[in-house]
């Protein structure tokens, strides 16, 4: 298979191959909720997400932006949203981010870290918004993004070897994001079509690959669980179709 030259290009092939496909479902054992994104689903959410930052926030290809959220569907959004306006993703934390985006929990601190631009996401279901009133200057992620449009085209041509992620004060190209991925794929023996379950964040240093850049490579699908229960880790593997298992919290095996 010919390498695609970005992530966003990634998420294009596959939503051409099957956009029904389910490509993401999350778990978040806390509080039983359970979330599943066909590519389509998911590909409309990062169309929406993307035009909030290119239309809404205003901002340019190689703008830095930072996502301190945990381990949540809303994480792959903002990633993918990131690399198809063509800025940068940091995940070396919020200093000097021209954007933060942040859960309830590291609202503090990323209101401190003083980016241009603060979004704050509720993570409710249904990616509902905050109930009670924020900051001033931030910005609540679900009141503002339903109003965005569906289909998401850059203003400008985006340079395909530009900056697309900063790791470890090391910063590294769409297409070699896309490289790196196919690489961990076959690393984990992730076959094509295979379907991942991890407790990695799709958006943090421990999970961008495994959570979502690995199996989007492969053709695959992922299950993401936050607050993992391991005594449902045999019963949620068979009703989910897992072909491989892996849960940083569990022995995890190939199943």
């Amino acid at each position: 298979m010919a390498i695609p030259n970005s992530p966003a290009r990634l998420l294009a092939d596959a939503l051409a191959a099957d956009p029904a496909n389910p490509f993401l479902t999350f778990y978040d054992d806390a509080t039983g909720e359970r979330v599943e994104l066909s590519l389509a689903t998911l590909d409309n959410w990062v169309a929406k997400t993307a035009n909030l930052l290119q239309d809404g926030l205003g901002t340019d290809p190689g703008d830095r932006v930072a996502i301190m959220l945990p381990p949540h569907w809303q994480g792959a959004v903002w990633m993918l949203a990131a690399w198809s306006a063509g800025l940068t993703v940091t995940l070396d934390g919020p200093a000097g981010a021209d954007v933060v985006v942040t859960g309830p929990d590291a609202l503090p601190a990323a209101v401190a870290a003083g980016g241009r631009d603060t979004i704050a996401l509720a993570l409710r279901p249904l990616g509902g918004s905050f109930t009670e009133p924020l900051p001033a200057g931030v910005l609540d992620y679900g009141a503002e993004v339903p109003g965005f449009a569906d289909r998401f085209t850059p203003y400008v041509p985006l340079d395909p070897e530009g900056p697309a992620l900063e790791l470890d004060g090391a910063t590294v190209t769409g297409p070699r994001l896309v490289e790196t991925a196919l690489g961990r794929a076959q690393e984990l023996d992730l076959a094509p079509g295979g379907r991942l379950m991890t407790d990695t964040n799709p958006a943090g240093p421990d999970g961008y690959l495994d959570a979502l850049l690995a199996p989007l490579a492969r053709r695959g699908s992922v299950v993401v669980v936050r607050n993992p229960d391991l005594g449902l880790v045999e019963r949620r593997t068979a009703a989910e179709k897992v072909t491989l298992a892996r849960l940083g919290a569990a022995d995890s095996s190939d199943s």
